[in-house]
């Protein structure tokens, strides 16, 4: 892969790239360029006259002409890469990293054989900065160098991490918050303290109601902090758990999967500043629940952030 170029003034697309690259024929350019084997901050980019403003970067992947969003072994999509960073839309039950038990179908080992076999858009190896549970689905950010890594995970609680989930019942209000201490002493079920010590974390997550069913609801949910199995604790605490998450008590698991999925993220990119905000949409099957269901009072167009201030409600300690 050639160097990326940074873009120090404005310029269409195909121009920038004759003047950033000469030496290779403009034949074979125009031939990446309609391949999406031209990236512009990350993204596939096919119009010749695209505009460029200062602070862009343009890459060439010039080892395979593989779009953002193509599909990997495995079922892992790549939604965006660059030479510090790659957010993939993983699917449910796939590992984030090994385990003893499983140390090859994961999605380290995934993308890094990727990387290895020349679809390279940095080095040849993934770290991770966050991972999510074997049954959960949607995006996940991995880091390309150390650097990287260390500069995501030192802001990871100040990034916006959003979440939808399918859960049992008619969850009520429309909008909240659940705040408990976690004990995440067992790697395998969490657990609320009845008080804090020193084998808990503080943990809040905030929730919006998108649509109710006669047995389920579609919930929308931000981090403000990030434990282990905390959507699942806390819905479960409030007495509607995940469906399919019999671990944390569901009954019920019409999708015939966790009803848990990472649908929105917005980071701050490590190495130029910029504001990075990706988006997953709710798997099929979990939408599909909700095709005849009444949606709930939802305001188009709105987010946590939207929504009155209200006393946050305590989740019940289980």
């Amino acid at each position: 892969m050639l160097k990326p170029a940074v873009v120090t003034e404005p310029a269409p697309l195909l121009p920038f790239l004759f003047a950033t690259w000469p030496e290779i024929k403009r034949t074979q350019m125009k031939q990446w360029l309609k391949f999406q084997a031209v990236t512009v901050n990350g993204r596939a980019v096919t119009r010749f006259d695209h505009p460029l403003a200062p602070g862009d970067t343009v890459a060439l992947r010039t080892g395979r002409f593989a779009a953002p969003k193509a599909a990997l072994p495995g079922g892992l999509k790549i939604v965006y890469e660059d030479p510090a960073v790659v957010v993939i839309d993983k699917p449910p039950g796939l590992l984030s990293m090994a385990t003893p038990a499983e140390p090859e179908k994961t999605v380290c080992a995934l993308l890094n054989d990727h990387y290895r076999r020349g679809h390279d858009q940095g080095g040849d190896r993934v770290l991770i900065v966050h991972r999510l549970d074997r049954e959960t689905s949607g995006l996940m950010v991995l880091a390309r160098t150390h650097e990287a890594r260390a500069a995501l995970q030192a802001h990871w609680d100040s990034f916006e991490k959003r979440y939808e989930a399918v859960c049992e019942g008619r969850l009520e209000p429309d909008t909240g918050t659940f705040e408990s201490d976690l004990d995440e002493s067992n790697p395998y079920k969490v657990h609320t303290a009845p008080r804090p010590s020193e084998l808990t974390r503080h943990a809040i997550t905030h929730f919006r109601v998108l649509s109710r069913s006669k047995t389920r609801t579609l919930v929308e949910l931000t981090l403000a902090t990030g434990r282990r199995h905390q959507i699942r604790v806390h819905l479960a605490q409030a007495g509607h758990p995940i469906i399919g998450d019999e671990k944390y008590g569901a009954t019920t698991n019409p999708a015939r999967r966790l009803g848990l999925h990472a649908v929105a993220l917005t980071f701050t990119h490590p190495t130029t500043g910029k504001s990075i905000r990706l988006t997953s949409p709710l798997p099929k099957e979990l939408a599909r629940l909700f095709e005849s269901g009444k949606p709930a009072t939802r305001k188009t167009g709105t987010s946590l952030n939207d929504a009155p201030k209200t006393r946050p409600r305590r989740a019940k300690d289980a």
